[in-house]
């Protein structure tokens, strides 16, 4: 009998909204997914597209960042700057090979706990879904060795 897939899921929380929404659920004893692990940033900008591939690179299944609602940062214009690198990161990841699904943004306030479960529950089943990421695999050609993107040649 074989064993299900249990995915991780590195979580990156904003500390003022999004963590501490998660520790409402956890508080209020609402059952949702063990498989994130939450990281605690002090603001959803601050996540560099660098620590999601680290992420994935270092056996994640799945990355989850996590931010104030847009126009409710305590640094203004965090979650804006997050939505921007977030973008520009699944366009890198669909060039890796990546599935748009394995990283995901959402929004949610320190009162929000249920929706935050809601949301982990949701993304281990999609991440559960697609299987193991398998980095050397699916990224690099198994060497050690990024796989060669083919470039169009010009008209």
């Amino acid at each position: 009998m074989s064993e299900q897939f249990e995915p991780v899921i590195v979580g990156f929380l904003c500390n003022w909204c999004s963590y501490r929404a998660a520790d409402l659920a956890g508080t209020a004893r609402i059952h949702y997914a063990p498989n994130m692990r939450p990281i605690r940033v002090m603001c959803s900008g601050r996540v560099d597209p660098q620590f999601v591939l680290k992420a994935l690179r270092d056996g994640a299944d799945g990355v989850l960042i996590a931010g104030c609602h847009p126009g409710e940062c305590h640094y203004v214009s965090g979650n804006i700057k997050a939505l921007r690198r977030f973008i520009l990161l699944k366009a890198m990841l669909r060039q890796l090979g990546i599935e748009e699904d394995r990283v995901q943004l959402l929004w949610a306030s320190a009162s929000e706990g249920i929706f935050l479960a809601e949301r982990v529950d949701k993304m281990t089943e999609q991440i559960r879904a697609l299987g193991p990421l398998n980095w050397n695999e699916s990224v690099l050609s198994g060497n050690g060795h990024h796989v060669a993107v083919p470039v169009p040649e010009e008209v």
